[in-house]
């Protein structure tokens, strides 16, 4: 373990006075995350177009994720291009209206001479910024823009691995672009890395890497110095680590007419629906997990989305050992509880998914339809997860040869 504070890759660029970019035209993929503390005084984190501007960088333009340049747009809620308030710089959406506005206009491109991406990612394959960061690399391969992107820890810790595979291309979306387990134990850097390999991408790739990570920590033990904290909410509905712990199975749910908690202060931390029997749910979930997860009653109202308006009844989760909690098979764990306990009141999402009409959004978020098929006929979960086991060995073998940091254990050891 160890015990040197922790720098992510924007604070070891900002150390070398982000001298490899100085002279070029710079765009900055980013959002709220994209920060870095420094030791003053006074010490404080500042955003890092201040500190590239600071530094000399020419900045020329700014691209916005899922949920805009400064996070504020709800789920699945298309962005507009504009200018922005705060820096005076224009902003090209990767989130817009149609699935087109996901990939990165080439004209986007006109006058940049690289590209700097820093995003927070919580390490889930349905969380949308790497699917971002991927479609920006294909993009810059095409027209010969150099990529820097400034690693950050993955919050879960980089040891362990949990799910299934996306079968490609039947089952590819925004919430499954890349073919890794749904827990994949990579930072956003190495994510890159092995994407651009896979793609056969010709491009000019280069991951600043963190310094000090402790690989298998999560994120709110990692020694920071007294700097400040590492977490900064990347999304509107991921407002805690202990959000990011559960929510890759927790995401689960927005698969179905259930709410995940979403226009309430625990997103992914209750799930629920009007009528449902909230203390047999709570038992249900206990003996499932109890030994790893409690499950109390609880009614809420969500403030918007999915019974919006509407007093739900279900539970909240308090998870008792992250380090052993199964965070996928939580979720699945959820929705066979639900099947269990409140049929009547549970249904699949009926509505497009991530622009995706065509194929259920639990089969997306699976990468498949295994999952699905043996829930609806509540088969036991070690078959639901059949697949898990030779997913993630299959995963842990084409990974390693792009990992920035050496595990200690676990299979990407």
């Amino acid at each position: 373990m160890t015990t040197a504070p922790l720098r992510v890759g924007a604070e070891v660029a900002a150390a070398r006075g982000f001298a490899d970019l100085r002279g070029l035209r710079v765009a900055v993929l980013g959002n709220p995350t994209s920060v870095l503390r420094v030791a003053g005084p006074p010490r404080r984190r500042v955003y890092l177009v201040d500190a590239l501007r600071a530094a000399g960088v020419q900045v020329v333009a700014l691209f916005g994720p899922e949920h805009g340049i400064w996070a504020t747009a709800q789920d699945m809620i298309g962005v507009d291009d504009g200018v922005d308030p705060v820096f005076s710089l224009p902003v090209a959406t990767l989130y817009g209206h149609d699935a087109g506005s996901l990939s990165l206009r080439p004209e986007a491109l006109d006058g940049v001479d690289v590209l700097v991406f820093d995003i927070a990612d919580v390490g889930a394959r349905y969380y949308t910024y790497a699917a971002t960061l991927v479609m920006a690399l294909q993009a810059c391969a095409a027209r010969g823009v150099r990529v820097v992107v400034y690693d950050r820890p993955n919050p879960l810790g980089g040891v362990v691995v949990e799910g299934n595979a996306v079968e490609l291309p039947r089952y590819q979306s925004f919430v499954g672009w890349i073919d890794v387990p749904q827990r994949h134990g990579l930072t956003i850097g190495e994510l890159a890395r092995l994407s651009a390999a896979e793609g056969n991408l010709r491009l000019d790739l280069q991951v600043v890497a963190c310094e000090g990570w402790d690989i298998g920590a999560f994120l709110d033990d990692q020694p920071t110095e007294g700097l400040g904290p590492l977490w900064t909410p990347p999304s509107p509905n991921m407002p805690t680590l202990q959000t990011a712990i559960v929510y890759p199975g927790m995401c689960l749910i927005e698969a179905t007419i259930w709410s995940e908690g979403r226009g309430t202060t625990r997103p992914f931390e209750v799930v629920g629906a009007p009528g449902v029997d909230a203390c047999a749910l709570a038992d249900s979930l206990r003996r499932r997990l109890g030994d790893v997860l409690d499950a109390r009653p609880l009614r809420f109202e969500p403030t918007f989305q999915k019974h919006h308006g509407a007093v739900c009844d279900g539970v909240v989760l308090e998870v008792l050992d992250r380090d052993r909690l199964p965070a996928v098979r939580l979720g699945l764990e959820v929705i066979a509880a639900a099947l269990e306990v409140a049929p009547s009141s549970f249904d699949w999402r009926a509505e497009a998914y991530e622009f995706v009409q065509d194929r259920p959004a639990i089969d997306l978020l699976m990468g498949g339809s295994h999952a699905r098929l043996c829930l609806l006929r509540q088969a036991p979960m070690d078959e639901v997860c059949a697949d898990f086991a030779a997913a993630e060995r299959a995963f842990a073998a084409r990974a390693k040869a792009h990992l920035c940091y050496r595990r200690p254990r676990g299979l990407l050891a």
